[in-house]
């Protein structure tokens, strides 16, 4: 099974959120729909702008902690490392 990492926005450096899922479409979908209470609903962060994937449930946590506590220069650069103009990647999965 794939577990990915992934990171939200709002805009181009906006706000960022980072969270782990099972089933990366489905869960982008809900922040679109706003399914989910929270920062994400509260601030319209709902653009898929970076993603990776490992088959390792506890990998996938892990990283996702590792980078939740990274400043935020550190998550730009990882987002603008592969998604230099913040596309919402959502319709490419």
């Amino acid at each position: 099974m794939a577990y990915f990492v992934y990171i939200l926005t709002d805009q181009k450096n906006g706000s960022l959120y980072v969270g782990v899922t099972g089933d990366l479409q489905r869960r982008v979908y809900s922040h679109k729909e706003k399914y989910v209470d929270g920062f994400t609903k509260k601030y319209d962060v709902n653009r898929l702008v970076y993603f990776e994937m490992t088959d390792n449930v506890l990998s996938a946590i892990q990283r996702e902690k590792q980078i939740k506590k990274w400043n935020r220069d550190w998550k730009i650069a990882l987002i603008e490392k592969t998604n230099p103009e913040w596309k919402d990647l959502y319709e490419t999965l």
